[in-house]
């Protein structure tokens, strides 16, 4: 899942008070039912890493956000590292107050979250990357509506996977490449993430202006207020 905005300009978006610069604004650019929210871009913070499974996970994963909750089936056994340690940032409260940077509506049709920085790279400060789990077969829908996986930036050159705090969450069925974790699947919330889809996503270009891009920031910011799982 690549890096989409420079920093300066994801900045500069939040910060605006409106996005009537969006070509031509001619649909809606928020989601009624979401309310305002005073997440800002801030540092990751640092919390032990788990480094084997933990022997009791849990087994629920709860977004609580700014247009609504969205709440998680965890797949411990298929996926127990990846499922110990967001469990682990989500009740540590790493992602309390975080935004969800990106937003796709064509190819593929995922909201990601997780990186506190929203600039696409952040990570739990510390952490390494840890290996890949539950990966699915290569294929049509093989990342079916509902699914909850991870982000990552590729291999490393150790060999391990990149993963860290980043994950997508998929409100259409999608065909990626089978590189992504499967940690869990969407029980409730999924219309929310439908209805942020349909406003659409925008880029801030050179000439200063926004527009609407199939790949993008989501026209309607969306904050996780707080995240737990049990």
């Amino acid at each position: 899942m690549k890096k989409l905005l420079p920093a300066v300009l994801i900045a500069a978006a939040l910060t605006a008070t409106s996005l009537v610069s969006v070509q031509a604004a001619e649909r809606p650019t928020s989601v009624p039912s979401c309310k305002k929210s005073t997440a800002k871009p801030h540092v990751p913070a640092a919390i032990k890493q788990p480094m084997v499974p933990a022997k009791k996970i849990p087994q629920t994963l709860t977004l609580r956000t700014n247009c609504g909750t969205i709440t998680a089936t965890l797949l411990t056994k298929e996926a127990p590292q990846t499922t110990t340690n967001i469990t682990t940032l989500a009740n540590k409260k790493y992602y309390n107050k975080t935004i969800c940077h990106r937003l796709t509506t064509e190819g593929m049709f995922v909201l990601q979250c997780g990186d506190p920085t929203v600039e696409a790279s952040g990570a739990p400060t510390g952490w390494a990357g840890y290996a890949d789990e539950n990966l699915p077969k290569a294929g049509p829908k093989n990342y079916p509506a509902g699914t909850l996986a991870m982000a990552n930036s590729g291999k490393g050159i150790s060999g391990k996977g990149t993963n860290g705090s980043q994950f997508f969450l998929v409100y259409a069925d999608t065909q990626l490449g089978p590189d992504y974790t499967i940690f869990g699947r969407i029980t409730s919330g999924l219309d929310i993430i439908k209805k942020i889809a349909a406003v659409g996503a925008y880029e801030v270009r050179s000439d200063g202006q926004a527009y609407y891009v199939p790949d993008g920031f989501p026209l309607q910011m969306v904050a996780i207020e707080s995240a737990s799982a049990r």
